[in-house]
């Protein structure tokens, strides 16, 4: 094979990121992520200890920014809140634009601005949760920073995950993005008003989903028109 031939492969050539560490360091790296997820896991499953405790029903909401977790939330506060006691943790990089929405929904809210960092971690569910009466709250929403790729490094300690997406981001959305569907209880694919306009193969989408975990439940929502609002309190047993 020619030299320039060679060079192409090898530049189109797909690897795992930790395969690009320097053979020297790459055992190193791949350690201390091994650790850091011990460690997550292990704060994790003390944080569902301690909500589970206290009889609360706690769920963890990723999906992209543009998805529709926030207009979600707030339709589904609008609907629980004569019901429950709800407290939802926010998780952005800065502002508290999403807190400040949800709030006028029913729901005390708590924003984590996480700066650099492009996921929420267990530490920050512990740090909120040991500082708070929990027998105020019957049920706990954290609503993750807003990426498709971080929030699977860490999982929280929740009863469940909701992934959330929309048709606005394509129908190859789920198939690129397997981690958070395999790990997932339910997958939300939101903004189904736009389908026609858009074109977007929804059908596609719930079976891309089903096919990386047969065991998730898929839920077709449009938080503009409440469509299905209904299936995902029910799925969320509330």
């Amino acid at each position: 094979m020619a030299k320039q031939q060679e060079d192409n492969v090898k530049r189109i050539q797909e690897l795992e990121s930790t395969n690009l560490a320097r053979d020297e360091i790459r055992d190193e790296v791949i350690e201390t992520k091994l650790k850091i997820q011990h460690d997550n896991e292990l704060l994790a499953k003390k944080n569902h200890e301690t909500l589970k405790k206290h009889g609360i029903k706690s769920f963890d909401i990723v999906g992209a920014i543009g998805a529709g977790k926030t207009a979600l939330l707030e339709r589904v506060c609008e609907e629980i809140s004569s019901r429950y006691k709800i407290l939802v943790i926010c998780g952005d990089i800065t502002t508290r634009v999403d807190a400040n929405r949800i709030e006028e929904h029913g729901a005390e809210t708590i924003q984590i601005n996480t700066g650099r960092e492009c996921a929420l971690n267990a530490y920050h569910v512990y740090q909120i949760i040991s500082n708070k009466e929990l027998k105020d709250y019957d049920v706990i929403f954290i609503e993750n920073v807003g990426n498709l790729i971080c929030p699977s490094d860490f999982i929280l300690g929740t009863d469940k995950r909701i992934t959330i997406v929309s048709v606005t981001e394509g129908e190859w959305v789920i198939e690129k993005h397997p981690m958070l569907f395999k790990m997932s209880d339910i997958a939300v694919i939101n903004k189904i008003d736009l389908t026609g306009r858009l074109g977007t193969n929804l059908e596609k989408m719930i079976q891309d989903a089903k096919k990386l975990n047969p065991d998730i439940q898929v839920i077709p929502t449009s938080a503009k028109t409440r469509e299905n609002l209904e299936i995902l309190i029910k799925a969320l047993g509330l």
